[in-house]
């Protein structure tokens, strides 16, 4: 039988101690057919964003194993960082890479939000193409008011998890489930400590306010650098590039006087994307992916292997 392998990206609200981010990312380590691809932790976020593959069981075993810790060792209520969220685990997202469909991500999804809140006690909202209802298809609005917010607001119907009852764990909130295609997280940081700077720049980027399609955007600032940073989530890459995104910004960013200081890619990002962006600034004309020799290596080793 061939072998159906996906990507996980979860969340945690913790960047700030290491001993808790170190014990939640463990359990990613040790589990076979579950790989660790990257880890990351931000301070002024104030958040762990991991990437791991593997076969689907495997994932969903590391991952309850990494909630608990992490549901045991996050308040909530405590919690401080300038990045939007609603739980401990905050969002946990299901990728299909191979031998596996969206619509099998999606059942994945429902079936272990089912599961996670009987083992948790965590209430579970479904979003993205697991969403049970049109408007929480989009993170944002799951997430309006953070948990602050949805801490008085989960009693109303509008506000109801998808599993669970209409209130918040005590310490751990609530966490988002769902499934998608696979996501480029890309960070402009700006030289500036003026955070509106910032955001409005990611007004004129994001694709809830007219900017570009396919683009979540928000502003942050970042105090520990002295700095601001337009935070973009680019969730179909190749229907806007990253090279548009960022000369977008870069063109905002010079109306308010303001220099592109560094970027990040946060976690993993397809090969496609990074030759995509190459081919635009080497003004490469032509140029195929297969000409990579890493690349067309990987190829010839799933041809072996079929």
């Amino acid at each position: 039988m061939t072998k159906q392998l996906i990507e996980c990206v979860p969340n945690f609200s913790e960047g700030r101690r290491n001993e808790i981010i170190e014990a939640i990312v463990e359990p990613f380590r040790k589990r076979k057919g579950c790989a660790l691809f990257d880890y990351r932790a931000d301070k002024d976020h104030n958040r762990l964003v991991v990437s791991l593959g593997g076969e689907p069981d495997s994932v969903q075993e590391a991952l309850l194993e990494a909630a608990k810790v992490a549901i045991s060792n996050i308040n909530l209520a405590q919690h401080q960082g300038s990045h939007p969220r609603i739980g401990a685990v905050d969002v946990i997202p299901f990728v299909p890479l191979q031998n596996i469909t969206m619509e099998e991500c999606v059942d994945l999804a429902h079936r272990f939000g089912q599961r996670y809140y009987k083992e948790t006690g965590v209430p579970v909202y479904f979003y993205e193409e697991a969403a049970l209802r049109p408007e929480r298809k989009r993170l944002e609005v799951i997430r309006k008011g953070q948990y602050e917010a949805l801490k008085r607001e989960v009693v109303n119907s509008e506000r109801h998890p998808d599993v669970g009852e209409p209130t918040l764990h005590p310490s751990a909130g609530a966490t988002v489930i769902g499934a998608r295609k696979i996501l480029i997280a890309f960070n402009v940081n700006l030289g500036t400590d003026d955070v509106k700077v910032a955001k409005e720049i990611a007004k004129v980027v994001r694709s809830s306010s007219g900017g570009l399609s396919h683009v979540k955007c928000i502003g942050l600032t970042l105090k520990e650098r002295g700095l601001v940073q337009v935070s973009t989530n680019i969730v179909d890459y190749e229907k806007n590039a990253l090279y548009r995104v960022l000369e977008l910004i870069r063109m905002e960013a010079k109306r308010w006087n303001v220099p592109v200081k560094e970027t990040e890619i946060y976690g993993m990002i397809p090969a496609a994307a990074i030759v995509d962006n190459m081919s635009y600034y080497m003004q490469t004309s032509g140029f195929d992916p297969s000409q990579v020799i890493e690349l067309r290596l990987l190829q010839m080793l799933g041809d072996d292997n079929t």
